[in-house]
């Protein structure tokens, strides 16, 4: 039996398997929706367990994604922490990037660095770019800054030591002194959040995973001691914004590797069902309370990125972060988004969020603000009925109130103000789904859209008439979707090397002892965790560029024991070309990166057909109501249960399709069918 549980920024999500581990046949499925509970987010999750009445003491496997690190990052609640760096370089925060986001922008003021500068202290050591010890480490003046730290408050310590990367002697040293003379400290070294070059980006690495080290460290020990409590006598496994899941010790000893966790596993969930259902390319969007995330996957794969911005808009720089993310684009559009209107008079969608608390306004719980759910209430593509799940029904009186402002100040109706909220919301998601596909030389045409999230299905259709996309997918189970994705999931760690040098015969044995030194360090980590070295199975990435370039791309390998450096350079050439429109056939080029990924495949379920149950489309009818459907005008809908559409209906829009955890909406001249595995699939009418 196999559980996984996703926090996200307004509603907290269960699911939990049942099924036979010769077969892999699923059993048994049920889903758990609860409200998150900020600043204790483990009672959101406790919460969805007592739901279901769930027995913890029969569950083999728990997964569990969570925002802690991000919402302790963006809210600024993590801990007071101190950097320790080599010395003429404790101002590499401050001095940043010289690039402003917004060129024309002569009031930009940078954000400020995490750790203040009095926080920030320099010791004598030095290592060069080859790795070369120059000066070595002098620890004389460490406790006179530690005594500063412990006067101050401090409570983690970053170290980061230039050219860290390429040899971490000294890091290690100071590490190991501080953390057995003043083991109060939470210490974090540059090299163990990351091996990759750029030290302003390590740099801002190493202080934020220091910054939310404390708190994630007695989060995820509350939740184990909690969970054991109730019997779970197994591991806990935490999923990482690579797509893959590790033990709660490896994410306590470098927590930044969770920054993106809830959403990467929508992502992973998106690619076992690609794989399931033959469709290997696919744009995958996830809308919740919160914010929309989409990815793009081609062939079956997950774009990885390695350096990863929070809090990057058009006019703020952000925040660089050295760590493995599935490439994921995320805006502050979902359910919660609040409509307000701008200087100029224009209406905004997002990025402010009502939240989980109090939440939009038709929840009744004290909302005040117009939100994209209540949009949707009043448009009537939300059935009163089955209003978070049959929960509640929808606050009629607070949702007018919310939209009073709105109506008076641009002279429309509520009706008309919801339509416009709606069309605000799906320009922004489009925009958004642009910038993983259009922008980087992708046809939105040559994809099929996956809907996920409470919010997905709603949207999806719109969103993939404007990108003239064939098809939209919404899978069973849609609104906890993430959760199920966790359950698929394989424990994955990532290592990565800088080591600059040209790509050519002569390197070939260097570029197959860095991999094998990394092999070694993979097998040391699963060892650790009783997996054998036979368990693992690698991948290989270079990430290359020209001669002169910046930036690299990164290149995935088909194995070490073939290769061929004439192979190589052309699908870097076409790679170079497909994501920048150019490429320079007579250039050399170089190797920057090596990265290795390391998996162990778990037993886990595989996604079946479902048997139809006999049921009837005039079964599965709730009731026919007139929905409003913007310039496509109002028509009287079929709202049909989900639970009994059975694989192999065919039918004909406009409807609207209820379930526990969302609601899916066809349009007029759209039609949708149920698949063998119950997805709908919604296309056109053409």
């Amino acid at each position: 039996m196999r559980v996984a549980t996703d926090i996200g920024g307004t509603f907290t999500d269960l699911v939990f398997f049942d099924y036979d581990k010769k077969t892999k046949e699923v059993k048994k499925v049920e889903i758990s929706k609860s409200s998150t509970t900020p600043g204790e987010f483990e009672k959101g999750i406790l919460n969805a367990i007592e739901k279901i009445d769930l027995n913890l003491s029969t569950i083999d496997f728990f997964a569990h994604g969570t925002t802690v690190v991000i919402n302790a990052i963006t809210e600024r609640k993590g801990s007071k922490t101190a950097l320790i760096t080599t010395e003429g370089f404790r101002d590499v925060l401050e001095i940043a990037r010289g690039t402003r986001p917004d060129l024309y922008n002569f009031n930009f003021k940078k954000e400020e660095p995490f750790v203040e500068r009095y926080l920030r202290q320099e010791v004598k050591e030095r290592i060069n770019y080859l790795g070369e010890v120059i000066t070595p480490l002098d620890k004389t003046s460490v406790d006179k800054h530690i005594i500063k730290f412990i006067k101050e408050g401090v409570e983690a310590i970053a170290i980061c030591f230039l050219h860290g990367y390429k040899n971490p002697i000294h890091e290690k040293q100071l590490a190991t002194y501080i953390r057995t003379k003043y083991p109060q400290f939470e210490v974090i070294t540059s090299h163990e959040v990351t091996r990759e070059w750029r030290e302003y980006e390590r740099t801002s690495s190493t202080v934020l995973s220091a910054y939310v080290k404390p708190i994630a460290t007695k989060y995820l020990n509350n939740l184990t001691h909690h969970l054991q409590k109730l019997g779970y006598k197994n591991n806990l496994y935490i999923m990482q914004s690579n797509g893959g899941i590790t033990t709660v010790e490896d994410v306590k000893a470098n927590p930044i590797t969770l920054i993106e966790s809830g959403p990467a596993s929508g992502m992973l969930g998106g690619v076992v069902l690609g794989r399931t259902i033959g469709k290997e390319n696919l744009l995958v969007l996830d809308i919740g309370g919160t914010t929309a995330k989409c990815s793009l996957i081609e062939n079956g794969i997950p774009k990885i990125v390695t350096t990863y911005n929070i809090e990057k808009t058009k006019t703020q720089a952000g925040f660089p972060i050295l760590t493995p993310v599935i490439d994921i684009v995320e805006i502050g559009n979902g359910g919660g988004s609040i409509a307000w209107l701008d200087d100029g008079g224009k209406m905004r969608v997002g990025p402010k969020s009502a939240a989980a608390n109090p939440g939009p306004s038709s929840y009744g719980k004290g909302g005040t603000n117009f939100t994209t759910t209540d949009a949707n209430v009043v448009c009537n593509r939300i059935h009163k009925d089955y209003f978070l799940g049959g929960e509640l029904k929808p606050d009629v009186n607070s949702i007018k109130n919310a939209a009073q402002p709105l109506c008076e100040e641009l002279d429309m109706t509520m009706v008309e103000v919801a339509r416009g909220v709606i069309r605000v919301a799906n320009s922004n998601m489009v925009n958004a789904l642009k910038s993983v596909s259009v922008n980087k030389g992708y046809d939105p045409r040559d994809f099929s859209l996956v809907v996920i999230g409470g919010g997905g299905p709603m949207h999806g259709a719109y969103l993939a008439e404007e990108l003239q996309m064939p098809e939209i997918i919404v899978p069973l189970n849609a609104g906890v979707f993430s959760a199920f994705g966790m359950l698929m999931s394989d424990l994955r760690r990532d290592y990565i090397r800088t080591d600059v040098m040209n790509l050519n015969e002569e390197k070939f044995s260097t570029l197959n002892d860095v991999f094998q030194e990394m092999k070694n360090e993979a097998v040391k980590a699963y060892e650790r965790d009783a997996y054998q070295k036979e368990d693992i199975e690698f991948e290989y990435y270079l990430d290359l560029r020209y001669v002169g370039q910046e930036h690299s791309v990164k290149l995935r390998l088909s194995n070490l024991n073939n290769l061929k450096i004439d192979e190589i350079e052309k699908n870097f050439h076409q790679l170079h070309k497909k994501r920048y429109a150019f490429s320079l056939v007579d250039t050399k080029i170089e190797i920057v990166n090596y990265h290795l990924v390391a998996e162990v495949i778990v037993n886990k379920p595989v996604i079946g057909k479902v048997e139809a149950k006999g049921y009837t489309v005039d079964d599965a009818l709730i009731s026919m109501e007139n929905v409003d459907f913007d310039i496509a005008g109002i028509y009287k809908s079929r709202f049909f249960d989900r639970n009994k559409l059975d694989p192999g209906m065919n039918i004909v829009g406009p409807a609207i399709i209820v379930e526990q955890s969302t609601s899916t909406v066809v349009p007029p001249n759209h039609q949708f069918r149920i698949d063998d595995y119950s997805n709908i699939i919604i296309s056109k009418i053409n």
